[in-house]
């Protein structure tokens, strides 16, 4: 077996994440066939020490996975005939944030932690600044999932993008995948942890969160199971968030509740996605921020 770098299996990571896979380092002799086969191919595995092995796929035989409970079943099958899409115009936005303490709330995190975030953009020195929020961009051409070694990030049908806490090693590789910076890591202990004992995990909500695992925004998976619209869709008091399936090229707003064509909006509105170049196919549209009213200087009224 060779060790290699941490650093260099990341550069090649995109060629092996088909293949690489994550071991045991006392159990990795146990997966191994027959010695006396001819070496093959090499391939690059982390083991659960966090030390990169080489070693030849001859020597492997494939790992059998944990079987799916009920409820990670059920949260990996999404709605059926459904096609989650987002969008968010951007002249309504005045970064009053409520979006931001909706979602903390829902989904356990800290006052430090967000799974969507509120950047202040400007386009040119010439133009106004106007804020932008950021969630999950729920790709159909996900890279985050195509680097996790166990499958604990995933795509479902409905085009939702979840995280399986109960599959996670903590690795990292989705973070650094994510060209839009959408993951965090859980470093310390979850908000209000002591409420959440003995509570059993809910995949869509990702609740209870834990410890050492990666969280994101998930377009409260939960929320819209029960017919309602994600938490910080319902929480904008401005009318910056518009929510709906595709399918039925119908969105919601969930300030004014109004329900309009979702293809007319984004065409009318000359909507666009965030890093088209990248192919990653956003379910999240935005509308530029023409015809704004207000002054951008912070206020949250």
């Amino acid at each position: 077996m060779e060790k290699q770098s941490r650093r260099k299996f990341m550069k090649t990571l995109g060629a092996t994440a088909g293949t690489a896979g994550v071991l045991g380092g006392s159990g990795m002799l146990a997966s191994c066939n027959r010695v006396e086969e001819v070496a093959g191919d090499k391939i690059t595995l982390l083991t659960s020490s966090g030390e990169l092995v080489v070693v030849d796929k001859a020597q492997l035989k494939p790992a059998e996975m944990p079987s799916l409970s009920e409820n990670q079943k059920r949260g990996r099958e999404g709605l059926p005939n459904r096609s989650w899409v987002m969008v968010i115009d951007l002249s309504k936005c005045r970064n009053a944030r409520e979006c931001m303490k909706a979602c903390q709330s829902h989904h356990q995190l800290r006052p430090e932690q967000h799974h969507i975030n509120v950047l202040q953009m400007q386009d040119t020195e010439y133009t106004s600044p106007y804020f932008m929020p950021k969630p999950c961009q729920h790709c159909d051409n996900p890279p985050c999932t195509k680097v996790c070694p166990v499958n604990a990030t995933f795509k479902r049908e409905d085009g939702i993008v979840l995280i399986d806490n109960e599959r996670c090693i903590g690795c990292r590789f989705c973070v650094a995948a994510c060209p839009y910076s959408a993951r965090i890591f859980q470093w310390g202990e979850p908000r209000d942890a002591e409420k959440y004992e003995g509570v059993t995990y809910n995949i869509e909500a990702n609740v209870p969160q834990k410890k050492g695992t990666i969280s994101k925004c998930l377009f409260s998976a939960d929320r819209l199971r029960e017919g309602e619209l994600p938490s910080c869709v319902s929480a904008c008091p401005n009318g910056v968030y518009w929510f709906g399936d595709r399918n039925e090229d119908a969105v919601t707003n969930g300030t004014t509740k109004e329900t309009v064509s979702f293809s007319k909006l984004i065409e009318e509105g000359a909507a666009y996605t965030l890093m088209e170049e990248l192919g990653t196919k956003p379910r999240v549209y935005y509308l530029p921020p023409r015809g704004r009213a207000f002054p951008v200087d912070g206020n949250n009224s």
